[in-house]
């Protein structure tokens, strides 16, 4: 007998001086939230309508090596402001041919023929209204996703990015702790859309480029802005313009992953791996456009040229006049995706801790006082064995304290007033026992059979009480969002904490004070 309950204390013990370790000092070890740690409140809007757009853009493409395929002529295919894409077909008969082509598009697409000058024909297709709506939303969820892992990638603890709004298009995103909300907002709402495309040639303004195609963009290419180089010439901007294809080769779809790296330079770059499939696929590519320039283009800015020596298959390099911050942060949002749509900022407030620290120091108070009151009511109704009730109390919020530290959760101002509330839930199942306790003494038991009894007849209603606002939290925790996430989080460690105080360590004690001192009256 005393080798148990010596083996329980050791166990006891242990367990509250390591939990209670693993939460000191309190200040460095347990995370706060936004209200009470202060740190960046941002409303964005994503603009769906850049969504609709590349979603034209990929299907205008598509129908277009359909056509061609088929030998159908196209004299012209664009996609329009209206979103819309047009096919100008040069006769009857190749608009007859590709509307018997489109036929499988019908469910997705209305399609206007209009008659033209001649014989020839336009051919405009529109989204339907059930099909827009279901890309603007898997556009706006998509966001919300990229958003969440680019988030994740900061590190940053119990932050908050939900939906907005009636016209659900709005994402709120809190970070706590978070003090510079530039590098923020720049990895959030960055699209990030990366693209290798083939480079045909390149100018110090657009009009010389386009001055050697006759002052027209030539058909399948376009005109994109390039970073400036490293080392621009003393006076000069750097400033170029390239003429590149229009078809996209690879896209950020296709990556695997993206690292911070060096160039040959030791300058910071950003290297990236495909997928197989698109390694294949970029493979054949290279092999086929060997000794030509390859253009790295990110958000339609091409960042580097370089010219395509041997087949690459699975790996590339993104150079640039990149900082090491700005390659970590670029690596960031690559690997988690680029966003379906451009987003802009309609709200950003960067929320100080001054009112988390009035909340704290409110909170602590709060906490000591409720703690107090519950110390001295225990103490003059149960006298003595109130301290066993005190001693869990104390070992109660030891553990809570240790359990966030250890989880990693934040500590929010919902999350103070779970452990304010299960202060007082922390002495509930003491008791109980104890009132099962004086039922026992009242009947004539022992001491020693009271104290076993009353933990015996005690120990289901104490489980039962305590699983169904366990669940209860649980759901809390799982569909609510930021604060109330934390409340759950401290309901949740403080039920387990009160339950290991209330049905082990104040057993124990009763257990020893009867082993060594053989107490013949309980002072209850």
């Amino acid at each position: 007998m005393k080798k148990n309950l010596l083996g329980k204390s050791i166990f006891a013990i242990a367990l509250v001086v390591l939990v209670g370790w693993c939460a000191y000092p309190p200040k460095e070890k347990v995370k706060l939230g936004l209200d009470l740690r202060g740190g960046i409140h941002l409303v964005l809007e994503v603009e769906t309508s850049t969504a609709l757009k590349g979603e034209l853009s990929e299907m205008k493409t598509r129908l277009a090596d359909l056509l061609h395929d088929h030998d159908i002529p196209v004299e012209s295919e664009r996609v329009a402001d209206d979103l819309s894409v047009r096919f100008v077909l040069p006769s009857t008969s190749a608009k007859d041919s590709a509307l018997s082509e489109f036929k499988d598009e019908q469910n997705r697409f209305n399609i206007y023929p209009r008659k033209l000058a001649g014989d020839k024909w336009e051919l405009k297709l529109t989204f339907k209204s059930v099909e827009e709506k279901r890309l603007k939303e898997n556009a706006v969820r998509q966001a919300l996703e990229t958003i969440r892992n680019r988030v994740d990638e900061l590190g940053v603890a119990e932050p908050v990015i939900q939906r907005i709004g009636l016209t659900g298009n709005r994402i709120l995103v809190q970070l706590p702790g978070v003090v510079d909300p530039q590098r923020a907002k720049k990895i959030i709402g960055r699209t990030a859309m990366l693209q290798l495309r083939l480079l045909k040639d390149e100018a110090p303004t657009k009009e010389a480029l386009l001055k050697k195609y006759n002052g027209k963009v030539p058909e399948g290419y376009e005109v994109l802005k390039m970073a400036p180089p490293r080392r621009a010439a003393k006076g000069v901007s750097g400033e170029r313009y390239a003429l590149v294809e229009s078809e996209v080769r690879v896209s950020g779809a296709d990556l695997e992953d993206a690292r911070t790296g060096h160039d040959e330079f030791n300058m910071p770059a950003v290297d990236f791996r495909l997928t197989r499939s698109a390694g294949r696929r970029f493979g054949k590519f290279t092999q086929k456009h060997i000794n030509e320039r390859l253009a790295i283009v990110l958000d339609n800015v091409v960042e580097s040229a370089p010219s395509i020596r041997t087949r690459i298959t699975d790996k590339g390099q993104i150079t640039g006049n990149f900082t090491v911050q700005e390659a970590d942060d670029l690596s960031v949002v690559l690997r988690a995706g680029a966003l379906p749509a451009n987003v802009r900022y309609l709200e950003e407030r960067t929320v100080g801790p001054t009112l988390g620290l009035d909340s704290i120091r409110q909170g602590g108070i709060s906490i000591i006082v409720g703690g107090a009151l519950v110390v001295l009511f225990m103490l003059f109704y149960y006298r003595l064995s109130g301290l066993v009730a005190d001693l869990a109390l104390v070992l109660n919020l030891i553990l809570m304290m240790g359990l966030l530290a250890l989880s990693g959760a934040a500590l929010t101002l919902p999350g103070i007033a779970g452990i304010i509330l299960t202060v007082g839930m922390a002495v509930d199942a003491n008791v109980l026992i104890f009132e099962r306790i004086k039922e026992d003494l009242r009947a004539g038991k022992t001491v020693r059979g009271a104290v076993e009894g009353g933990f015996k007849r005690a120990l289901l209603t104490i489980v039962d009480a305590n699983v169904t606002t366990v669940i209860a939290a649980v759901v809390l925790f799982q569909f609510g969002t930021g604060p109330i996430r934390g409340f759950a989080v401290t309901l949740i460690f403080g039920i387990f904490a009160s339950m290991f105080t209330a049905l082990f360590v104040s057993k124990l004690v009763f257990q020893i004070a009867l082993q060594r001192y053989r107490i013949k009256r309980l002072s209850i």
